[in-house]
């Protein structure tokens, strides 16, 4: 007699954007035995309706759709498990908090909100039901990420004393943070806690600790009306449609990617939401040249910098202890190649778009007395995040087991939105600052 089929977890996703696509198709197809999508539901029925036709592309039957004002009744409606919130930033915290209250567990994607005021009513409000909040943290299924825990919990260089993180932004995908929300500090909290809130995790995680004081200093160096002093700057507020922006290598053009166009383009009429801003254009209220030092509740300290207009893209991680070092230097790729500026700039796929742009990693230990030794990673490469969108689905949405705890809970989230925010702090005060001062923590 064959056991009796398990039951799949119903999910619903909140937040109909170009991020949500990953979930829908890992739902549709990767995981289809163990978990279904349910529902959508958004401030925009455009988007919504996109996604349907794409669930249709990949033989997957529509499924119902809400209007975000109705989040809570799609919940009781569609008997949802778990959502899966792919909002704006500012807006994760309602979902989070209406989904947890409903008896639903939630994924979020990073970062878990944009202040402390709506983390505290997140962790209450897990407190409170005894439910589940993820965060999406992509980058600790890296296989590269992975391997660095793994040394650093086994003690390959011994007690940490002090890591550095040096993070860039290529200008394909450094800019597409200043076409669209992400360029308001108020809607996604600024590059130190929509971007550098991913690295700020990865050093929580990999050291075991939590920060205990932040100091950064930073501004708006290259983009915004900075483009003007640096020679870059066109006049036109947005790009589709605009005679100016035709020659302008950091314009996005909506009109020639399908997916984009239909998600954003094609959607304008209901919402008036513009994904293709003019990245020199007023109003920017986001830095794109940061650099931070943290200190942790280990005594290590960490000195990070990030750069949203590099000439390519990739990111160095050095972790110095009491029994050597650690090397981390990864190229997500060499250099922007004419036909990729002209391609997806968003880069949400780092480096997909143009197989020209080289990418490479290496990880090396460097023990005392020794020679240097190239340690090998498999599975890393350049696209889905390294790999590790694919891997953390598995571990998501098809029960996978988790034996690193790559799974980041509310209070890793909360950890890494404080580093952020602490730092955020300290660039309006120019003074250190205490996390606890923010948010006190158990």
């Amino acid at each position: 007699m064959s056991p009796p089929a398990r039951e799949r977890v119903r999910h619903a996703l909140v937040g109909a954007g170009a991020r949500a696509e990953m979930f829908v198709r890992a739902l549709a197809l990767d995981h289809a035995d163990t978990a279904e999508l349910v529902a959508l539901a958004d401030v925009n029925q455009a988007r919504m309706d996109a996604h349907n036709r794409w669930l249709a592309e990949l033989g997957h039957p529509p499924v119902p759709t809400y209007r975000a004002a109705d989040f809570t009744a799609m919940l009781a409606k569609e008997r949802v498990d778990v959502v899966l919130v792919t909002s704006v930033d500012v807006t994760h915290d309602e979902y989070v908090t209406a989904a947890l209250r409903a008896g639903c567990d939630v994924v979020t994607e990073k970062p878990m909100t944009v202040d402390a005021p709506r983390c505290r009513r997140i962790l209450d409000a897990v407190a409170e039901t005894g439910r589940r909040v993820t965060v999406a943290f992509n980058y600790r299924y890296n296989p590269l990420h992975e391997q660095v825990r793994r040394l650093l919990a086994d003690g390959a260089v011994g007690e940490i004393g002090s890591v550095h993180f040096e993070w860039l932004l290529d200008v394909r995908h450094g800019a597409d943070y200043f076409r669209r929300w992400h360029r308001d500090k108020a809607t996604s909290g600024g590059l130190l806690v929509h971007k550098a809130g991913h690295h700020f995790d990865l050093v929580n995680w990999w050291l075991d600790a939590r920060p205990v004081e932040v100091h950064a200093a930073g501004r708006l160096f290259f983009y915004g009306e900075s483009g003007r002093r640096h020679g870059y700057a066109r006049d036109y507020d947005r790009a589709h449609g605009s005679p100016a922006a035709a020659d302008d290598p950091f314009a996005l053009r909506l009109a020639e990617h399908p997916r984009l166009r239909e998600l954003y383009l094609d959607a304008e009429t209901e919402d008036g939401y513009q994904r293709d801003r003019n990245v020199f254009a007023p109003g920017v209220t986001i830095e794109d040249d940061l650099a931070v030092l943290a200190r942790y509740s280990t005594g290590a300290t960490m000195t990070y910098h990030l750069t949203a207009y590099a000439p390519w893209e990739g990111y160095r991680v050095m972790v110095n202890g009491s029994r050597g070092r650690l090397e981390l230097d990864v190229t997500e790729s060499d250099h922007v190649s004419p036909a990729g500026a002209g391609a997806l700039k968003g880069a949400a796929l780092h480096g997909d778009e143009a197989a020209v742009e080289q990418g490479a990693a290496r990880l090396t230990l460097r023990p005392f007395w020794a020679p240097p030794v190239d340690v090998p990673v498999d599975g890393w490469t350049r696209r889905g995040h390294g790999g590790a969108d694919a891997r953390m689905t598995r571990v998501l949405l098809g029960g996978e087991p988790d034996p690193l705890g790559r799974a980041a809970t509310a209070y890793d989230g909360a950890l890494a939105l404080l580093t952020g925010l602490a730092a955020n702090r300290s660039l309006d005060t120019g003074a250190p600052v205490r996390v606890a001062d923010l948010l006190t923590l158990p």
